[in-house]
């Protein structure tokens, strides 16, 4: 295993420890004991958990019934999600759902709802964003999206929202609609935070004016993989020719991005404006990496075929010199 391997691993595993005890903290000490409800699967195991004390009288540990529903999820993400996504984020939900139901729920800092609520919510996205960032989640939720957006190529922005929409209106029935203001409070909170931490799915629009287009284009094509529109035009001012080019990115490529068009040509001019949908043909992560491969693939047998025939070519002359 090589040192970034190795450097990978530990990143991982500290964001794992961390997330863990963050979701833990968030559920135990802000939302359950001021009766405040997390959006997504953990919602959704706190109303199961409301149900079940409320009609049959029996305490379930919302860590547990978390666990519980994270099992066929883990299964379906094993074959369409990516073994390691899964393996890591089912682990990491198992470890935060453990501490939920070992660790005593009491109000950590504040017996104020509204707080409680902002801060659990921050907490919890913080935890998502981080595990999002190093390449897993936290489980439930996430692990749906992931296997969205692998096989579809789409995302689940209206299926979580209409998760949070119940949430919300039977919270508001069963415990009071003040809480499920509270509530609204610690999902828009956990909202903000995963948006402010993990930002590869955000688009960006740059428009590169460049009088070195050429090789621009192939640096940027080379590095990101990306489509890129070439439209030539003019400098008002100098009334010089430039070229301008427009490619849509994700915001985690930008800064390589700008550091590849500022190496090939300093005085470029770079205007990056924010993108609000994409409707197709943007190439994921998956798929740049595939064809990077196929790049590699083609690049050693090509140069395979150069070496055979330049061998090839020697043992001609060889044989025409002893001749």
């Amino acid at each position: 295993m090589g040192l970034a391997r190795v450097k990978e691993y530990s990143i991982k595993t500290v964001v794992f420890i961390i997330a863990a005890v963050l979701v833990a903290i968030s559920m135990n000490n802000f939302f359950v004991p001021n009766n405040i409800f997390s959006g997504g699967f953990n919602g959704v195991a706190q109303l199961i958990s409301l149900f079940f004390d409320s009609v049959f009288g029996l305490h379930v540990e919302v860590g547990a019934i978390i666990m519980a529903t994270n099992i066929p999820l883990a299964i379906a993400g094993w074959i369409y999600a990516g073994r390691e996504f899964t393996i890591l984020s089912f682990l990491n939900n198992f470890a935060a759902s453990f501490m939920q139901i070992v660790l005593p729920k009491t109000t950590l800092v504040t017996h104020e709802p509204i707080l409680a609520g902002l801060f659990g919510g921050l907490l919890l996205g913080i935890s998502i964003g981080l595990t999002f960032k190093v390449g897993f989640s936290t489980g439930g939720m996430d692990i749906v999206a992931m296997i969205v957006q692998k096989t579809t190529g789409k995302s689940i922005g209206s299926i979580n929202m209409f998760i949070n929409v119940f949430i919300v209106v039977v919270a508001g029935a069963f415990i009071g609609w003040q809480n499920a203001m509270y509530t609204i409070i610690g999902i828009y909170a956990t909202s903000a935070a995963v948006d402010a931490i993990h930002t590869r799915h955000q688009k960006l629009t740059a428009f590169i004016v460049t009088t070195h287009p050429d090789e621009v284009i192939q640096a940027l094509q080379a590095a990101l993989v990306r489509g890129i529109t070439v439209m030539p035009s003019r400098g008002a001012f100098t009334q010089e020719p430039n070229t301008t080019l427009m490619m849509v990115l994700s915001r985690y490529e930008l800064t390589e991005m700008q550091n590849l068009v500022k190496s090939i040509d300093h005085a470029s001019f770079i205007n990056i404006v924010s993108t609000v949908e994409v409707s197709n043909n943007f190439w994921n992560e998956d798929l740049q990496s595939q064809i990077k491969r196929e790049r590699v693939v083609a690049k050693a047998q090509i140069t395979d075929a150069l070496n055979i025939s330049e061998e090839a070519d020697k043992i001609g002359l060889d044989n025409q010199e002893k001749k």
